[in-house]
């Protein structure tokens, strides 16, 4: 037996609530390890593997913030006007190489490089200029305003992005402007993906009696890729035992991860559940969520390293619901991704929801504003395990947690937000 499943968390007959199961997968898993280097234009949604030091102060020199006039901040009163002289213009890019005698100033663009005695930056539309002299009225600026001062964005050898940091667009754009070309990542996890069961068939083949169209696979394909994982598909895989078994071989021979649906749930086939447990250290719990429950996971024994099973129910919204609430997470550790907390909104609900205490319940709901703007959440309808339209016209979860009773109309909710999850 598996030494999760032996744990006092799972011990007996209850069921698992769905926080203890998310601890249990987030205290046993180990990142990959293997590094790349790779090209700005490639590194987008990958991991970075170590802290980024910024080679270069951001910005690299004191420059000034808008379009306007420099001047050294001194010679400023307090109740009367200050009148400068203009000496020349300074261009972003062209440092202008003269210097200022007292009572000057210098025309200067937004980015430009502040002239030597300079500190201060009048914006153009606050001050008058007739005949190259500038006029500043009292009290429309503060000496050292407008100036950006070398190395305030980012101190040459400071930490411009974090080990673990899921790249983003922004990101990919603070590394160029410190001139880096290429970034060093972890490589993407390898998740083996397959469907099991003797009536799914593949979407465009003939539909006999009594059969279905495999919708989880493509549904769970799908959020890999969201989470940049590097896909392994398997296809559908029938209730045969030498079947299933060398889907399992070639899977922990190629992948970090077998993630599958169907198989788990009590009345399967045996060997299927029989053969998951023999080929590693694999717990089978019954969650305590709605919807859900069936969900086995555990390391399995690949060639030189645990591959970790993810076996998620058969029911298509029963599927996604539990790789979101599981296996999404987990999928980022593995990849070394800092952990972060799932996006999550407290929202009124327009709709009373019937729940009793002792499970977790995940509502697919559409959170929308009302004419004001302000934005609230209703369930789409039917909640049936089986009904993926309804989860396709979603934008969101609603969220029961385990000790949570019914919802009122108007009572605030937490609601996982789809884009923020996928």
């Amino acid at each position: 037996m598996s030494e999760l499943a032996e744990s006092p968390l799972f011990a007996g007959q209850r069921h698992t609530r769905v926080d203890e199961a998310r601890a249990a997968i987030a205290a046993v898993l180990r990142p990959v390890e293997e590094v790349q280097e790779l090209p700005l234009p490639q590194a987008l949604s990958r991991v970075l593997a170590t802290d980024l030091l910024s080679p270069i102060d951001v910005p690299p020199h004191d420059n000034s913030a808008m379009d306007g006039y420099a001047f050294d901040g001194a010679a400023l009163r307090e109740d009367e006007a200050t009148e400068l002289r203009l000496a020349g213009t300074a261009f972003a890019g062209a440092p202008w190489r003269g210097a200022l005698a007292p009572g000057q100033c210098l025309r200067i663009m937004t980015g430009a490089v502040m002239p030597e005695g300079c500190d201060t930056v009048v914006p153009q539309e606050l001050c008058r200029v007739q005949d190259e002299r500038v006029t500043i009225a009292p009290g429309v600026i503060r000496q050292g305003e407008n100036r950006r001062r070398r190395g305030e964005d980012l101190a040459r050898g400071r930490v411009a992005l974090a080990a673990g940091r899921v790249l983003r667009p922004a990101d990919l754009g603070l590394l160029a402007s410190l001139g880096l070309e290429r970034v060093r990542v972890r490589r993407r996890v390898r998740v083996a993906l397959f469907s099991t069961g003797d009536e799914l068939r593949e979407p465009g083949q003939p539909l006999p009696p009594g059969c279905i169209y495999d919708s989880n696979r493509c549904s769970l394909r799908a959020a890999l890729q969201r989470l940049d994982c590097e896909v392994l598909d398997l296809g559908l895989v029938r209730d045969d035992p030498a079947a299933l078994r060398a889907t399992f071989e070639r899977a922990l021979a190629e992948a970090d991860v077998v993630l599958t649906s169907g198989g788990v749930s009590v009345g399967e086939a045996d060997y299927t559940r029989a053969l998951m447990a023999e080929l590693g250290d694999v717990a089978f719990w019954k969650v305590a969520m709605r919807p859900g429950r069936p969900f086995a996971f555990g390391p399995l024994r690949g060639r030189e390293r645990p591959v970790w099973l993810f076996a998620l129910p058969g029911n298509p919204v029963a599927a996604l619901v539990t790789f979101y609430a599981f296996a999404r997470e987990a999928l980022l550790q593995i990849a070394g991704a800092t952990p972060q907390p799932l996006p999550a909104l407290r929202l009124p609900c327009t709709t009373p929801i019937r729940k009793r205490p002792g499970r977790t319940e995940f509502q697919r709901a559409i959170v929308a504003p009302d004419a004001q703007g302000v934005l609230s959440v209703r369930l789409t309808g039917s909640q049936g395990a089986g009904v993926l339209r309804s989860l396709s016209e979603a934008n969101a979860l609603v969220v029961l947690g385990h000790d949570d009773g019914s919802v009122k109309v108007g009572d605030a909710v937490t609601v996982w937000l789809f884009d923020g999850l996928v």
